[in-house]
């Protein structure tokens, strides 16, 4: 029986980043992961999902400068394929790139599933007895009764991501972050898709605003979605699905975007990451992963969100329905940074509790990066008079949070 200071089961970004602290600390780690290592982040979710977008938003911008005869093109096209290699020659540059890392940290990585059992945990024949236990097994596609996944006609997030050619037509059963981002890309190249929502409102989780923003940018880009709506059934053979409303669907697909489930053991262990039934976000399981092994702590009210494609929508913090707030609104469109990049759909909003931001919400090219510039003003307590003495650079997109506290 082999020892170590620290087991971790789950390879993912909770996992991975808690054996990379562990061993920073001088600490003996054993990883296991059945799968790839990354976890379903670099593999089935974030880094494979994103490269589509990028090329999406590519294909969404030359044809906009094209019909604006800024640039010629005697044939524009997608290569549907040869974006799907690209996919994985990101993902597998990025997993060999953590395999280094944990090589070079001396982690023992085992690639077979692991089992664990009275404290110690069995994998490939072979005993690992460990001071400590963290298991991180991340979570997987939900699957809704009458419409499980068969990999052809109904697919999860994880099938989606095996298409070798683009549908015609598509229908997305979920708009949340998946089902938002993928109707983004399919639709950028130019496949008809159709949004289904349960809830009253596109991206229920977001700020109001946020949501009704999103409703007008899709009617306007030709994303068919309906709201208070569910799918009662799916005709594979028909190639059909029916909805709550009465309408049935001609559609190639159907993707179920209806989230993910924790995938947790039975057992008694720290538990982290998605299979903690908790915030399903990997920066959320890396700050977990921090807090067990290094004892930094984080706030769980302040774990930002962004959703991505053009334009990006992130937020953190209070939304506008969660209570009263002061708020101020700037339109991204009177930036000029915006209008040099023909992006001026979408907003900065910000929500006050007297000379302190406690939301932000914001719709726009970068927003990724802005959300940060505001969790950290949040998380600090930083005033409203303390932010409008920083110097901000322009032409950015992040003036216009100076620009928007400036109305006040």
């Amino acid at each position: 029986m082999t020892a170590f200071d620290y087991g971790i089961i789950g390879g993912g970004p909770a996992g991975f980043s808690a054996a990379i602290y562990a061993a920073k600390l001088g600490k003996s780690v054993v990883l296991f992961e059945k799968e790839k290592i990354g976890g379903t982040c670099l593999n089935k979710g974030c880094i494979p999902t994103k490269t589509f977008l990028h090329q999406a938003d590519l294909y969404t911008e030359f044809k906009k400068s094209v019909k604006k005869e800024l640039f010629r093109a005697s044939e524009l096209g997608v290569s549907f394929d040869k974006i799907a290699d690209e996919k994985n020659r990101v993902c597998d540059s990025l997993r060999k790139s953590l395999e280094l890392v944990l090589k070079t940290m001396k982690i023992k990585v085992v690639n077979a599933e692991a089992n664990l059992e009275s404290g110690i945990i069995t994998a490939n024949g072979e005993s690992f007895e460990c001071d400590k236990i963290i298991v991180a097994t991340g979570a997987k596609p939900r699957e809704l009764k009458g419409l499980e996944f068969d990999g052809e006609f109904i697919l999860s997030s994880d099938d989606i991501l095996e298409l070798k050619e683009c549908p015609k037509k598509i229908v997305i059963l979920g708009s949340g972050a998946i089902g938002i981002e993928w109707a983004r890309i399919l639709s950028a190249f130019d496949c008809e898709v159709t949004l289904i929502e349960a809830a009253q409102n596109l991206l229920p989780i977001a700020d109001i605003e946020v949501s009704k923003r999103i409703e007008r940018i899709f009617k306007k880009s030709g994303v068919n979605f309906f709201t208070s709506t569910s799918v009662i059934s799916a005709d594979k053979s028909a190639k059909t699905v029916t909805l709550s409303n009465g309408d049935i669907i001609k559609t190639d697909l159907l993707f179920v975007a209806a989230g993910r489930i924790p995938v947790p053991p039975k057992c008694d262990a720290d538990l982290i990451g998605d299979c903690s039934g908790e915030i399903q976000l990997a920066h959320y399981a890396t700050s977990q992963a921090k807090n067990i092994i290094l004892g930094i702590p984080y706030n769980k009210e302040l774990i930002p969100s962004v959703v991505y494609g053009e334009p990006e929508i992130a937020w953190v913090g209070k939304r506008e329905q969660d209570g009263e707030f002061k708020k101020i609104n700037l339109p991204i469109s009177a930036l000029g940074k915006a209008q040099c990049d023909g992006a001026t759909e979408g907003f900065i909003k910000l929500l006050l509790d007297g000379e302190k931001i406690v939301g932000a919400h914001i719709v726009s090219k970068e927003a990724s990066a802005l959300i940060m510039q505001l969790v950290i003003a949040i998380q600090n307590n930083v005033t409203v008079d303390k932010l409008k003495e920083v110097c901000w650079a322009h032409p950015t997109y992040s003036e216009g949070i100076f620009e928007g506290l400036m109305r006040l």
